[in-house]
């Protein structure tokens, strides 16, 4: 039985936990901060998660899928409102397609569980990792309240420490690392919209609200109680930003202008906007994911920004696709972790591109008519013909097709619209059987010239 070290006890690093135990090996879980399930969690004080395809399969893998279940609530599409307070709802995929509201914490706890009490796995808490030995397979980690240090050795070593992992750090110290680190322009602030006086949901339950106002947004996410997780995402510098939201009187002004429905909602708008700390969205890449016997996943090689919901999903499908391998490998690890790192990469880069365009198109373009348009006639295409044509968003939420792939047949089916979305005649003719029939034939046609 090989003995294994992973080294935060996060999203990914207990669903790790939990499956590696299953498959039998011995697992020891180092994490730096207190342990969660001790502490009583309150709905909205951390950023919901929007679970889809990918994560259901992890969560099926770990054997936590009526669990999840019963904490998940299926957003449907984006309810998207206007200045004026008008709302417009824009479906995800087909009829009955939907991803996951679900609170971070109370996944984690479930998969902490999961790994602790179901499949053996020995969690340790108030352990920071000081530093890893890739050579000798050894890990020091050192008490955050007693200062007392331990020094551990394994077979297999696992950073799912976050985006600013220490295992990543002493990786970055090797060589023939190459790694980069971007913060992008806007940051977020977490708001949170209570139930109302009866319990009831304020808004649409079953959709993902959206408020865009080119350059920022602000969106929101149901809990199980019928409070909304919401977040301002906004640039931190500039005429529209949070350097122009200084003063209680210029929070005030802001909303009631900018959002004036969500304004009518919220009972203590300021205060609570005050109680919320701004934070910073970062891009993190790196290569190589393994040194020996040490491998990164999730966010600890591959941090994105939140846009297409598809941060935690990336971590868990990276759990699903190490797992495939150690299957298809009989548990030969020299062969998984080169072979894990090499499928993997560009996924993860493609991911993190496609997040920074989901959040041009959440800001900018969900208000677009010729966007709204455009869309509108591929999901026609897709309910009629799906073999022959899935739109971007479909193929990265509903589906297991690899990021990679999935970015680029995006790029190829905007450039075939392009020319059909140029045409002065569009607007009435955009659900003729004569346009489809156009649109899949220089489809077709793309694909000879891709093969020639």
């Amino acid at each position: 039985m090989k003995n294994v070290i992973i080294v935060g006890a996060g999203l990914v690093g207990s669903l790790l936990a939990a499956n590696l135990a299953k498959k039998g090996y011995r697992v020891k879980v180092y994490e730096r901060r207190p342990d969660m399930r001790n502490f009583t969690m309150q709905a909205g004080k951390s950023i919901n998660l929007a679970l889809s395809t990918r994560g259901w399969k992890a969560v099926e893998l770990a054997g936590v899928k009526e669990q999840v279940e019963a904490i998940a609530i299926p957003m449907y599409g984006r309810q998207i409102h206007d200045i004026d307070g008008n709302e417009t709802f824009q479906p995800y995929g087909r009829e009955g397609q939907a991803i996951y509201s679900v609170s971070r914490g109370e996944l984690n706890c479930v998969l902490m569980d999961k790994a602790e009490k179901d499949n053996g796995v020995e969690m340790l808490f108030h352990q920071k990792c000081v530093s890893v030995d890739f050579e000798k397979n050894v890990a020091l980690f050192e008490h955050t309240e007693t200062g007392m240090q331990i020094e551990e050795k394994a077979d297999l070593i696992f950073g799912t420490d976050g985006a600013f992992s220490q295992v990543r750090s002493d990786m970055q110290r090797t060589p023939r690392f190459n790694y980069s680190q971007e913060f992008i322009p806007h940051g977020y602030r977490e708001l949170f919209l209570p139930a109302g006086p009866g319990g009831e949901f304020r808004m649409e339950k079953n959709a993902l609200h959206i408020w865009p106002r080119g350059g920022y947004m602000l969106i929101a996410l149901p809990n199980a109680d019928g409070s909304f997780t919401c977040t301002l995402f906004m640039p931190y510098e500039g005429k529209h930003s949070f350097a122009a939201l200084e003063s209680d009187a210029e929070v005030d002004r802001f909303f009631k202008e900018v959002f004036p429905d969500f304004y009518d909602m919220m009972p203590d708008l300021v205060g609570d906007y005050k109680s919320h700390p701004l934070a910073d969205l970062v891009i993190i890449k790196c290569y190589p994911w393994v040194r020996n016997h040490t491998c990164l996943l999730g966010d600890s090689s591959h941090a994105i920004v939140p846009f297409y919901g598809q941060g935690m999903n990336s971590g868990f499908e990276d759990v699903s696709v190490m797992d495939a391998l150690i299957e298809a490998h009989d548990h030969d690890w020299e062969s998984i972790l080169p072979r894990f790192q090499e499928q993997r990469k560009p996924d993860a880069d493609a991911i993190a591109e496609l997040a920074m365009r989901n959040y041009v198109e959440m800001r900018d373009l969900v208000g677009d008519p010729a966007f709204l348009l455009q869309k509108k006639i591929e999901a026609r295409i897709y309910e009629r013909n799906p073999e022959a044509w899935m739109p971007l968003y479909s193929q990265v939420t509903f589906s297991h097709r690899r990021y990679s792939e999935a970015l680029a047949e995006g790029k190829k089916q905007d450039e075939i619209m392009a020319p059909f979305m140029r045409r002065p005649d569009i607007e009435k003719h955009w659900d003729s059987e004569e346009l489809e029939r156009e649109i899949l034939a220089a489809k077709h046609d793309s694909k000879k010239v891709t093969n020639v």
